[in-house]
Formats: structure tokens, C-alpha cells, sequence
């Protein structure tokens, strides 16, 4: 959890620094989020930044890409910063956080104990929010362009021909 008292004669640059050090996701305005690594920052509408953060975190252990960053996840669960999606949202992570034994899977997530987090998200994953947001990631996070090059994909080939003549018979592993 992140302590959001400031101490007396500290700087921002300072505050900003420690929660960075901390590896902390951290709220720097009303409904503003920022990633440590400023990878990625938002803005949410509906959602608490603490949840949108443990949400993010969600997607990431879900469906794990080291090659992918954070950026792209948040891409992925925006969707879900509605107010008619806020409710089952805030009730999800509030679920998942209790199957965290009290601690709060946003606390697991600050330690970094990815088998605890993704040992919680499979005790819960028959739950209908855990299908909601596990299925609307496959489209969520695949269809962006911007990770194709990622995964090796080259995208559609209607357009360009067909595979046949681009790629279709390039083995070079045999």
C-alpha cells in the first residue's frame, strides 16, 4: 500500500523519486496514474487509480509478455474505465484483494511475488470477473498494431498478395 502522507520538506521531485524506487505505481492527481518506469500514464474516469493500477497488474499475470509493456496493458483494460463497468470492477478487485488473505493483491504486487499473485488469480479464475476481463484481453491486447512486431506477426496478407509470396515458404530453422 502507498502511504499518501507527505513528509514535512519534502520536495515532489523527492516524493516522486522514492514512490519510482519503491516500484510503485503512484497517483499524482485526481484520477491520475503513473508507472513507475514512465512507461505509461492515464487518466481514469470511473475507476480509482488504485484499482485501474491492480487491474493493469491483473492483465500482466494473466497473459505475462516481458516483451510488452505496461503501456499496452493499460491499452487493454481502458475499456473497462466506465461508469456502467465501475461497479463490477471496483467488486472484482475488491474480491481479488480479500483472496489475497487481507493483504491486498496491490501489495503483492509492491513485494513483487508473481507465483502469490498468479497462485490468487487461479483460485479465482472460474469467477465470472476473471472471465470478463481475461476474455476481453485477447482482443484487447492482440488487436494492437503496435505489438505485432513483438510476437513476430506481420498482420493481414490479403491486402499484400496473400502469404504465399511473402514469407509463406521462408524456413530458414530446418
Amino acid at each position: 500500500m502507498i502511504d499518501t502522507a507527505i513528509p514535512k520538506g519534502l520536495t515532489r521531485r523527492q516524493l516522486l523519486s522514492r514512490a519510482t524506487a519503491a516500484g510503485a505505481s503512484f497517483v499524482v492527481g485526481a484520477g491520475f496514474l503513473a508507472a513507475p518506469d514512465a512507461a505509461w500514464a492515464t487518466e481514469t474516469t470511473a475507476l480509482a487509480p488504485a484499482t485501474f493500477a491492480t487491474l493493469v497488474q491483473m492483465a500482466r499475470d494473466i497473459y505475462p509478455h516481458d516483451k510488452v509493456g505496461d503501456e499496452y496493458y493499460v491499452t487493454a483494460v481502458k475499456g473497462y474505465d466506465t461508469a456502467e463497468a465501475a461497479d463490477d470492477i471496483e467488486a472484482g478487485i475488491a474480491a481479488l484483494n480479500s483472496a489475497a488473505q487481507g493483504k491486498g493483491f496491490a501489495n503483492y504486487l509492491a513485494a513483487g511475488w508473481e507465483d502469490d499473485r498468479v497462485a490468487i488469480l487461479r483460485g479465482m479464475e472460474k469467477s465470472a470477473f476473471f472471465q470478463k476481463i481475461r476474455g476481453g484481453l485477447v482482443t484487447g491486447l492482440y488487436n494492437q498494431k503496435a505489438i505485432w512486431p513483438i510476437f513476430g506477426y506481420e498482420g493481414e496478407s490479403f491486402s499484400e498478395g496473400g502469404y504465399i509470396d511473402r514469407g509463406f515458404n521462408d524456413i530458414n530453422w530446418i
